[in-house]
């Protein structure tokens, strides 16, 4: 089973060149998409050779790994904080909706927007890693809407719930605009809201 460490994502502490060029290449690849983003873009986006991009990744794939890997382990820690912080099932469930939102919309956007329309770029031996990290986040979901279940706040349905509000969650990148009239906080309450059995 591949671990952070065989998928090359480095501790914040530890090479600053190397994430560097990750957040670069999340950008690239949400904007240009990953197949028409070449090696010299990535070197130019961080004042680098492209053949010295290969000290930190053995390819371009590689990279790709890293950004997806990232993105949600990023996510999937701030996550983990968020409910840890909460006092109630109800806290933890919106902590489900602010978390994911705030990470999607906002600093983790690129990396995780990679992750959602990039997977077909990743080759069959490099996703037993990424899927490995993309549970640990789900199963996070799941715990929380099988707490909030229990105490009849939302329907019983958990895994087909969870399924189905982090499907429209992800589908906000197409359509939520910071100028529009609802922060992505308040955006949060609302779709909480709508499941809500109170």
């Amino acid at each position: 089973m591949k671990t952070l460490e065989t998928l090359n994502v480095s501790p914040p502490e530890e090479n600053s060149r190397r994430r560097e060029l990750i957040e670069a290449a999340a950008r690239l690849f949400r904007d240009q998409g990953y197949e028409r983003t070449t090696v010299r873009d990535l070197g130019n986006a961080v004042g680098l050779q492209s053949g010295s991009l290969f000290y930190h990744f053995r390819t371009k794939e590689e990279i790709l790994v890293a950004v997806m890997a990232l993105g949600i382990s990023r996510t999937t820690e701030q996550l983990a904080e968020a409910i840890a912080a909460a006092r109630s099932a109800r806290e933890k469930l919106a902590a489900l909706f602010h978390v994911h939102l705030n990470s999607l919309l906002g600093d983790n956007q690129a990396a995780l927007e990679v992750m959602l329309y990039e997977w077909r770029s990743v080759s069959e031996s490099s996703r037993p890693g990424l899927i490995v990290l993309r549970d640990r986040y789900e199963a996070l979901w799941q715990s929380v809407l099988d707490e909030a279940a229990s105490q009849g706040l939302v329907k019983t349905d958990t895994r087909l719930l969870r399924r189905t509000l982090l499907g429209s969650l992800h589908w906000s990148v197409q359509w939520y605009r910071e100028d529009g009239e609802l922060t992505v906080d308040q955006l949060a309450e609302r779709m909480m809201a709508l499941v809500l059995t109170d």
